[in-house]
C-alpha cells in the first residue's frame, strides 16, 4: 500500500519543467484572457437564465457570489501552488507531490471526465446558438444532422458541435501562441458584447421584477450556487498552463486571481440586469440574454448578442481542449497513461497526438450523446478538484516549509479548510444520480490504476 501513496518530489517536478519541451510563450495578458475565455461562455449566456427560472429567481446574484467565494478560496490555493511549482498538470501534479500517486491519478482521472464532458456540453451549446444565428439569414441545418440521438428531436448526430470541436482541435495542435492569439481576439469581442448588453439593458430594468427576490428560499440559492459552478470551471485551466508561461512565479498568481475577479463581476452584473429586465419565470430558454433584449424591442442588439455568444463559447472550447491535453500530457509523462500521449511535435511544440485524440473523443460524445443527464458530473469533478487542492496546500506547508512561493495563502490551515468544507457542502446538493455516476467512474479509475498505471509509473 505504501507504493500507491508514493509521492513525486518537488525537485523532480521542477526538473521536468526545466526540460523546456513545451514553449514558454504566454504573457500575463494571455493568461488572464485564457481564464476569462474559459469562464465566460455558456455560464453567462445560458446558465444564468435556466438557474434563475428553476432554482433561484433574482437571488441568482447571491448564488454567483457564494460560488465565487468558494472559487476564490480555491483560487488562492491554486495561486500558491502554481507560483511555487510551475509545472503542467494543475491539481493532478500538486496532489502527486503532497498526497501521493493514487490520489493524484484519481483526481486526474476525474478531471479527464470533467474536461471531456465539458467540451462536449459546451459544443452542444455552441451548436444551438450557431443554428439560431444562421436561422436569422434564412439558413437551416436538417434536424437529423443538428441534434444528438436521444435529444427528442429525431436527430442522428449534432454535426455543428462535432465540426467546431475538430476545428478548435486543429488550432490548438498548431501551437500555444497561435491558439492564444485567436483566443485573445475572441475574448475581446466577448467582453465588448457583454458590456453592450449591460449598457443597453440597464435602462429597461424594472425593480418589481426582483420581487420576490428568493422565491425558492435559501435551499434554492445553495442549489443554484452548486449549479452555476459549471460557469466557473475555467479558472483552473490557467494552472494547467504553468510550463508555457513567461515568469510563472510572478504571472500565475496574478493571472488566476485577476481572471476570477473579472468573471465574478461580469456574472453579477449580467444576472442583475437580466432578472431586472424580464420576470425570472420566462428565462428558462437556451438564449436568455438575447430573449431579454427581444422582449424590450432591441432586436438588432439581440442579434449582436448571438454573434457574441458564438464567439464566447468558442473560446471556452479552446481553453477546455487545451487544459485536457495538458493534464493528460502530465499524466502520460509520469507513466500513468500511455507514453504516446506525452510526445511533443518537433515543429509545433505541442502534444500533437494527444490533442487530436482528445478532439475526436469529445467530438464523438458531442455529436452522438445527449448530455442532459451527464452535465452535473462536470460540477462534481470541479468540486472534487477544489476540495483536494485545498487539502494539498495544508500538506505542502507542513511537509515542504522550504518551498518559496511568490503568493502565499493567508491563514493556513483555516482558509483552505473552509474552502474544502464549502466545496463538500455544495457537492452534497447535487443529485443522487450524480454521486452514483461519480462513484462508478472513480471505481473504474481505481481498476485502471491497479492494472496499468501502478506498474508503468516512472516511480515504480
Amino acid at each position: 500500500m505504501n507504493n500507491v501513496f508514493r509521492k513525486k518530489s518537488i525537485n523532480d517536478l521542477m526538473a521536468n519543467s526545466r526540460k523546456n519541451e513545451l514553449s514558454r510563450s504566454l504573457s500575463l495578458l494571455d493568461l488572464i484572457f485564457l481564464g476569462v475565455g474559459c469562464v465566460i461562455g455558456t455560464g453567462i449566456f445560458v446558465v444564468t437564465g435556466v438557474v434563475a427560472a428553476e432554482s433561484t429567481g433574482p437571488s441568482i446574484v447571491i448564488s454567483f457570489i457564494i460560488a465565487g467565494i468558494a472559487c476564490a478560496l480555491a483560487a488562492f490555493c491554486y495561486a500558491e501552488f502554481s507560483s511555487a511549482v510551475p509545472v503542467s498538470g494543475s491539481v493532478y501534479t500538486y496532489t502527486y507531490a503532497t498526497l501521493g500517486e493514487l490520489f493524484a491519478f484519481l483526481i486526474g482521472w476525474d478531471l479527464m471526465l470533467e474536461y471531456v464532458l465539458a467540451i462536449a456540453a459546451v459544443a452542444t451549446g455552441w451548436s444551438a446558438y450557431f443554428q439560431s444565428l444562421i436561422s436569422g439569414f434564412g439558413l437551416h441545418i436538417p434536424e437529423t444532422l443538428s441534434s444528438a440521438p436521444g435529444s427528442g428531436k429525431g436527430g442522428m448526430m449534432d454535426l455543428p458541435a462535432m465540426l467546431i470541436i475538430l476545428l478548435i482541435t486543429a488550432l490548438v495542435s498548431r501551437g500555444v501562441k497561435e491558439s492564444t492569439r485567436f483566443n485573445n481576439i475572441m475574448v475581446f469581442v466577448k467582453l465588448a458584447i457583454i458590456l453592450l448588453f449591460i449598457g443597453a439593458g440597464i435602462s429597461y430594468v424594472r425593480p418589481e421584477n426582483w420581487t420576490p427576490f428568493a422565491p425558492f428560499g435559501f435551499e434554492g440559492i445553495v442549489t443554484g450556487a452548486a449549479t452555476v459552478f459549471f460557469a466557473y470551471i475555467g479558472f483552473d485551466v490557467i494552472a494547467t498552463a504553468s510550463e508555457e508561461v513567461k515568469s510563472p512565479k510572478r504571472n500565475m498568481p496574478i493571472g488566476i486571481i485577476s481572471s476570477l475577479l473579472i468573471c465574478t463581476a461580469l456574472y453579477i452584473g449580467v444576472s442583475l440586469v437580466l432578472t431586472g429586465m424580464v420576470p425570472y419565470q420566462q428565462l428558462n430558454v437556451g438564449d436568455p440574454v438575447a430573449l431579454a433584449l427581444r422582449l424590450v424591442g432591441q432586436d438588432s442588439i439581440a442579434g449582436i448578442i448571438s454573434v457574441g455568444a458564438v464567439a464566447g463559447i468558442t473560446t471556452v472550447l479552446l481553453a477546455l481542449i487545451y487544459a485536457q491535453v495538458r493534464l493528460t500530457y502530465a499524466m502520460s509523462r509520469d507513466g500513468l497513461l500511455p507514453k504516446k500521449m506525452a510526445t511533443v511535435h518537433k515543429k509545433y511544440k505541442t502534444p500533437f497526438f494527444n490533442t487530436w485524440l482528445t478532439g475526436f473523443v469529445a467530438a464523438g460524445i458531442a455529436g452522438l450523446v445527449d448530455l442532459t443527464t451527464l452535465a452535473h458530473l462536470v460540477n462534481m469533478g470541479t468540486l472534487a478538484a477544489f476540495t483536494l487542492i485545498s487539502i494539498a496546500i495544508i500538506v505542502l506547508r507542513k511537509k515542504h516549509p522550504e518551498i518559496k512561493a511568490s503568493f502565499r495563502v493567508p491563514f493556513v490551515p483555516v482558509l483552505p479548510a473552509i474552502s474544502a468544507l464549502l466545496c463538500i457542502y455544495l457537492s452534497l446538493s447535487l443529485p443522487e444520480t450524480t454521486w452514483k455516476a461519480f462513484g462508478i467512474w472513480l471505481a473504474a479509475g481505481f481498476i485502471v490504476y491497479m492494472v496499468y498505471s501502478r506498474k508503468h509509473s516512472n516511480l515504480n
